[in-house]
């Protein structure tokens, strides 16, 4: 299985965790891989981009995506669910209802960031809101000792901010936007500004300082970076 990861356009993380940076805006896609079962966290920003996505798992794995974990509700990181039909989705809580009755916002951020706008459209006609939400941790269990822990840190660079940590040597902690590496942290009118540093703050602590993190845009980055952009962002912020 893991000697596959690279011959599909996907960076290996770890044994059975593994990206792929998508094009466009250099979202991060995760599968985390268990006996029993297979976690996607993020699905893209349109129904094609989630269909190619779940095509390369299905080759990749030889198995179907079974749960999906959405880090946050933007465009780029929830357009694609629909791809994925009978998958348990998670989202921090909160979130179901804001998708369900924020399709509107969704196509119109699509559309003005670039995504065509019939393909916006058919995204959100298509839209699925979570069905598990996440107040507080969440484990969920992938089957053969693999547990994937799901953690509400927000709100920060949204109102519904969820991570997802993967225990192992390294641990790898999935941060969604929280941490970006290929740009400035993007604080939208939906962000909580004053409360980022705090999320930072228990991420590390869910992480740990050996922790591979993994940013919503950009390349896997350390804890002393994930610090860094913490002070940055209370800087920015004027909070502590």
């Amino acid at each position: 299985m893991d000697a596959s990861w690279e011959e599909f356009g996907w960076e290996r993380l770890g044994h059975g965790v593994g990206r792929r940076r998508l094009p466009g805006w250099d979202a991060t896609v995760a599968l985390v891989v268990g006996a029993d079962a297979v976690l996607l966290y993020d699905t893209g920003s349109t129904l094609r981009e989630g269909a190619e996505v779940r095509a390369q798992a299905q080759a990749l794995l030889g198995r179907r995506v079974t749960h999906i974990a959405l880090s946050h509700p933007h465009f780029d990181h929830v357009l694609g669910t629909a791809a994925f039909s009978g998958a348990q989705v998670y989202g921090a809580v909160g979130m179901r209802e804001l998708l369900r009755r924020g399709a509107d916002e969704l196509h119109t951020s699509a559309v003005r960031h670039g995504v065509d706008e019939h393909d916006a459209a058919e995204a959100v006609d298509a839209l699925v809101a979570p069905q598990h939400e996440v107040c507080g941790e969440w484990t969920v269990d992938l089957g053969g000792g693999r547990e994937v822990l799901l953690a509400d840190v927000g709100p920060a660079h949204s109102g519904h901010d969820l991570v997802a940590v993967v225990p192992g040597s390294p641990a790898v902690v999935l941060c969604g936007d929280l941490v970006e590496e290929s740009g400035e942290p993007q604080a939208g009118s939906d962000a909580f500004p004053s409360r980022w540093p705090s999320s930072l703050d228990r991420l590390l602590a869910l992480g740990g300082e050996d922790a591979v993190y993994v940013p919503g845009h950009g390349a896997v980055v350390d804890a002393a970076f994930v610090r860094d952009q913490r002070e940055q962002l209370a800087v920015r912020f004027g909070v502590s």
